[in-house]
């Protein structure tokens, strides 16, 4: 049971780790100047309302030598190095060089309310035909979906799994059943530590007070991991339980009845 849940936490910490997607070769190559429902993204949060249309307003600017020929418009979503939600608007259209360009589309995100929650870091991209990067915006979209969403659920399931993690930890500490060795006590207690981190985390982000970005995500995952690990290492030498006289005691069986009648 305890490899189960190490093997759950330690899948969230890799999608926080490990799971970023790499950067575009041809991100950079066009400007962008993002607005939603007419607010700029800019520095901003943004509210999205699943159950309204959103007008997306893009201002491409192409300062090469080239015209830049734009195949799709994307929206999308991402919290741990994950993506919740990604609308792609298949729009063509050509940034002459040394021009700009402004686009208006109109998305309906009626089943973002299925996907996440809370405050999630967004961006906006224009890729080309090859699904590359031309331009990028980003922003933090405070998405006004429900509790029972994807993300939601998510969440729910990593405080399930860090409860267990705890739970099994510490029965083993109070049975005496740790590791002699002080690091492997400390890494007994690693996962419940990782669990405390994204538990954190999303928590923060469904309750629209910090949204899981990495220079926060990983400081708070990697934290309060170092901090279970430490509270493992100075647990107690589990020593075996002293042998009472009692206990060294070897009862003997008492005759029967029957061997004093004869």
């Amino acid at each position: 049971m305890g490899r189960v849940i190490a093997a759950g936490v330690a899948l969230g910490l890799c999608a926080v780790l490990l799971g970023a997607p790499p950067a575009s070769a041809a991100s950079g190559s066009l400007q962008l100047q993002v607005s939603i429902d007419k607010r700029p993204i800019e520095d901003a949060t943004v509210p999205i309302d699943p159950a309204n249309q959103v007008e997306l307003q893009v201002v491409a600017t192409n300062s090469g030598n080239a015209p830049v020929k734009v195949r799709s418009v994307r929206l999308s979503g991402v919290a741990l190095a994950l993506t919740f939600f990604a609308y792609d608007t298949t729009a063509p259209f050509e940034v002459p060089a040394r021009g700009s360009v402004s686009r208006t589309f109109v998305l309906d995100l009626g089943d973002l309310a299925g996907q996440a929650t809370g405050l999630l870091p967004s961006s906006v991209e224009l890729l080309d035909a090859g699904r590359g990067t031309l331009g990028e915006a980003t922003t933090v979209a405070d998405v006004r979906g429900s509790f029972w969403s994807v993300y939601g659920v998510f969440g729910l399931a990593m405080l399930v799994l860090t409860i267990l993690a705890w739970v099994t930890a510490l029965l083993a500490l109070a049975r005496h059943r740790l590791a002699p060795n002080r690091w492997r006590r400390g890494v007994r207690f690693l996962p419940a530590g990782f669990g405390t981190g994204l538990v954190a985390v999303i928590s923060l982000s469904v309750l629209r007070l910090v949204p899981p970005e990495p220079a926060i995500e990983i400081p708070v995952v990697l934290g309060a991991a170092a901090i279970a690990f430490l509270l493992g290492y100075l647990t107690p030498h589990p020593a075996p339980p002293a042998v009472t006289e009692s206990d060294a005691t070897v009862q003997l069986p008492l005759p029967s009845t029957q061997e004093f009648t004869r």
